[in-house]
């Protein structure tokens, strides 16, 4: 049967699932990268001085560059991941489309901060021998950057989590449990803005809230979403094959 007018093409599940595998790769590297950065394990102090800072940055230049040139590379490789989400939420019998929308374009932009925090990380260590003042400025707003903006995060999930409520569908495309596990992490995500206000304490760039648990409650829904994807992907194939 042919689609009426105006109907938009499904996306190819073939394409899904390679965009879905390259997310696995290209997150492993990620990994790599974040252990290879120097400032992450432990994470850097937003108490250190200027000097130390700028020694920071003279000392590790090559590892430096290095991390951060693959998250450069490899940190955009997600967002087909959530492209695949939102061509998942189109799916569902919701209302409208919206909430697909604003979830990708909610994570175009979290890349595109990403992207500007590795950037600058690398002005950083550019020229390592320049004013221990004018590194230390640029490493803040590095960490603020990478730390603070987590409104794009927040908004994926929350979006997520009223897709999946309003799936009206007799099969719905995802399990229930992904609306409240997405709101959990959104939340886990809120007090990492912290990081641009404070120095000190969990809420500071390095501390547990602010960071690990941060870059755990991402890790981990990730984790959970490459998991969930694949049996909304078949069930897609099946209902196209029908």
């Amino acid at each position: 049967m042919a689609r009426p007018a105006g109907t938009p093409r499904p996306v190819p599940v073939t394409a899904q699932w390679t965009a879905l595998w390259l997310a696995g790769v290209f997150g492993l590297v990620l990994l790599g990268a974040f252990v290879a950065f120097p400032g992450f394990l432990p994470p850097m102090s937003p108490r250190m001085s200027a000097a130390q800072v700028a020694a920071f940055y003279r000392d590790d230049t090559a590892m430096i560059r290095f991390s951060m040139i693959l998250f450069d590379i490899c940190g955009v490789m997600l967002v087909p991941f959530a492209m695949v989400i939102a061509v998942q939420m189109k799916r569902m019998a919701t209302p409208t489309t919206v909430l697909a929308y604003c979830y990708l374009s909610a994570a175009a932009s979290g890349a595109t901060l990403f992207a500007l925090a590795d950037l600058l990380w690398l002005a950083a260590a550019f020229r390592p021998a320049r004013d221990p003042q004018l590194i230390l400025l640029v490493n803040d707003l590095a960490w603020m950057v990478f730390t603070a903006p987590v409104g794009t995060v927040v908004v994926q999930n929350l979006c997520l989590a009223l897709a999946v409520r309003l799936d009206a569908g007799p099969r719905p495309v995802f399990p229930r449990w992904v609306a409240p596990f997405s709101v959990v992490t959104g939340l886990a995500m809120v007090p990492a803005a912290g990081g641009a206000v404070v120095t000190s304490g969990p809420l500071a760039w390095d501390g547990a809230v602010s960071f690990w648990l941060r870059i755990a409650a991402y890790g981990v829904f990730f984790a959970g979403m490459f998991c969930v994807l694949p049996g909304a992907i078949r069930r897609q194939a099946a209902e196209e094959a029908a």
